[in-house]
């Protein structure tokens, strides 16, 4: 894979690993702190324990590495000042709780890698998630805030900025809703020197918003940082179709995690519905060009455990 900016040799070794087969991204962060007893019903949702019990993040994204994870994503998805405002955080506390997010998924990695000794690279993503996520209200599954382009990027642009100047090997721009917002998120990357990845919400085909996938990929494949695009937080039945399309519409690898199927319950906060993630489908998944694996929301540990088995026996019959 050829980029015309400049790569961090972490960042570059973890483009190499894509280009020789598909790489295990970790599960849904809230979960597997849920799963460890933490309080998530604060509107910063996991975004919380950067302010409050940052080694309880270290613990989950141990938990996934430990699974067979090769890369941690964040926990900054919902993180922005305006976020942490709402806590009486000012925006220099903010934009360190931003970076901090960036190094307790390296100090994680490192653990692991120490402990385990494998001399296996690990890698971290830093989470960027729309505009309707900080809304805590389900509004990144609709998208069309009614915000224009330059709220959007006035919102975007600093927490892009910080989280890009904290070291991550990739910045994970997901959850994206609709082609406004991926307009601007693609403006707001270009020159951070950074690998970045690009994964919409998606259903019956469509973006979250309602538009062809085609265009939003299109789209955003345009930016030199941009590595990868995809799919992220829909249903499993989404992800096979949509990753063929990417890699056909973009010529890059694409990245896929679904949810587990379940759907969420704003009003309520809960998941209803049944799960449907399954494993198995990595195989096809990498057979129509994903090189960026894992799952989202309810997947934890023990999905991603089977999902790298399933990863490895696709790379092999390849």
């Amino acid at each position: 894979m050829v980029t015309d900016f400049g790569v961090s040799p972490s960042g570059a070794a973890l483009l190499a690993a894509m280009a020789a087969g598909p790489v295990l991204l970790d599960g849904g962060l809230s979960n597997q702190l849920a799963a460890q007893g933490c309080d998530l019903s604060d509107a910063l949702w996991s975004a919380r324990l950067l302010l409050d019990e940052p080694r309880q993040l270290v613990a989950a994204h141990r938990a996934y590495f430990e699974a067979g994870a090769r890369v941690a994503t964040t926990a900054s998805y919902q993180a922005s000042r305006a976020g942490f405002a709402t806590r009486g955080v000012d925006g220099a506390k903010a934009d360190r709780l931003l970076a901090l997010s960036v190094e307790v998924a390296r100090l994680a990695a490192e653990e692991v890698s120490a402990e385990l000794g494998d001399g296996r690279p690990r890698w971290v993503a830093a989470s960027v998630g729309p505009y309707g996520a900080v809304l805590a209200d389900g509004s990144e599954y609709r998208g069309h805030y009614g915000l224009s382009a330059a709220e959007l990027a006035e919102f975007h642009r600093p927490r892009l900025e910080v989280l890009a100047a904290a070291g991550p090997d990739v910045l994970a721009v997901e959850t994206v809703p609709d082609l406004l917002e991926a307009a601007v998120l693609a403006d707001c990357v270009r020159g951070l020197g950074v690998p970045v990845w690009f994964s919409f919400g998606a259903a019956d085909g469509l973006t979250r918003g309602g538009e062809p996938l085609s265009e939003v990929f299109a789209l955003v494949s345009e930016v030199p940082e941009v590595v990868a695009v995809g799919v992220n937080c829909c249903a499993p039945q989404e992800v096979g179709a949509a990753v063929a399309l990417a890699a056909e519409v973009t010529g890059l690898p694409a990245v896929a995690y679904p949810n587990s199927g379940e759907g969420w319950d704003a009003t309520a906060r809960d998941w209803t519905g049944a799960a449907a993630f399954d494993p198995g489908l990595a195989a096809d998944w990498v057979t129509a060009g994903a090189r960026l694996i894992g799952g989202c929301c309810r997947v934890g540990p023990a999905a991603i455990a089977e999902l790298a088995a399933t990863a490895t026996a696709a790379t092999v019959n390849e």
